[in-house]
């Protein structure tokens, strides 16, 4: 089982998020006519018209400064994620985030912030990422990436330590089987996220979902109570695979323990053989530079979700699509 000290490794997630309100005006003009009469009131008119056309013509070049509104600051989550350091990555890469900052919090705290914040129809960027709940909960969009600094589509995929397929041959056979889409992990997420333990949510979809089980199991025996040990970062999507992996492994008879983990510690655990697995590998972006560390130490089960998406995210209301169409700091 894994020998760490778990108290002396868990992260404090702070967060704030400052908020400035930005206003902007526009002066009028006066129009003028050089004649009297008929004449004038057409002048006149023509001039209101003009007068018009060129303030609409302001307004619509005129471009709310969601920077200043927000602080300049990117509402991240745990340091050393990925999409975390992608997104530090994108400050340096766009002129339209020079001065702009990456405050880390907790995936959790990050949710939080930004459902407080469309509640208030505020502005807010986010290091998102998907298949993940709030897609579901709320009307978002991916900020365009020109520059590609969040890369392109990943994988999430399995890893186990060395010598489990011998060691554990049915433990291997589920985790080298295990496979599922978007739809079906985003509805244990929602499960979760709406109250539902991740055990309870795990065992509503391995229940109401058991051709899809089966498919996982297929080949693999039971067994009396075989100890195994997964690891898992507690991002949603983390939560929701392992928890139902759990489920399926304790339905053939293992001892499971699911333990949450910084992202680091995840790769070294199963690297050093003092975790048997996870389901938690997001590749080849997030967590890449985790990946070519371990990579010799870990085996590589392949993909069990693809498809998966970086970015930063921003409520469907914010009227920019790309990230070039923020404002730098003043």
């Amino acid at each position: 089982m894994l020998k760490f000290n778990w108290k002396r490794l868990g992260i404090t997630a702070g967060l704030s998020l400052t908020l400035v309100a930005a206003g902007c005006g526009a002066d009028e003009e006066e129009g003028s006519g050089d004649t009297e009469g008929d004449s004038g009131e057409e002048t006149t008119e023509e001039g209101t018209d003009e007068e018009a056309e060129g303030s609409e013509g302001e307004s619509s070049e005129e471009t709310a400064n969601y920077g200043e509104e927000m602080g300049y600051t990117i509402t991240g989550i745990e340091p050393g994620a990925g999409v975390v350091g992608a997104a530090e990555t994108a400050v340096e890469d766009y002129d339209s985030l020079a001065g702009w900052e990456v405050e880390t919090s907790s995936s959790g705290a990050m949710a939080t912030a930004l459902g407080d914040a469309i509640d208030n129809e505020e502005p807010i960027a986010v290091t998102g990422w998907s298949p993940h709940w709030k897609f579901e909960a709320y009307d978002l969009k991916y900020l365009e990436d020109p520059n590609g600094s969040f890369g392109e589509a990943e994988e999430i995929k399995t890893m186990v330590r060395q010598g489990l397929e011998e060691d554990m041959p049915n433990a291997y056979t589920v985790l080298d089987q295990f496979q599922w889409d978007e739809s079906q992990m985003n509805s244990v997420m929602l499960d979760i996220n709406e109250g539902t333990s991740p055990d309870e949510a795990a065992a509503n979809f391995v229940e109401e979902n058991q051709d899809v089980v089966d498919s996982w199991t297929e080949g693999a025996e039971e067994v009396d109570g075989k100890e195994i040990e997964l690891v898992y970062v507690e991002w949603d999507t983390e939560v929701a695979s392992t928890h139902v992996v759990a489920e399926v492994l304790t339905g053939l008879g293992f001892d499971v323990t699911a333990t949450p983990i910084d992202n680091a510690i995840m790769w070294e655990s199963v690297a050093g053989g003092d975790a048997d697995g996870m389901v938690a590998a997001w590749l080849p972006a997030t967590h890449g530079d985790l990946y070519e560390e371990h990579k010799d130490d870990v085996v590589d089960l392949g993909a069990n979700l693809e498809g998966a998406k970086i970015g930063l995210v921003v409520p469907e209301y914010m009227d920019v699509d790309s990230i070039e169409d923020l404002q730098p700091a003043e």
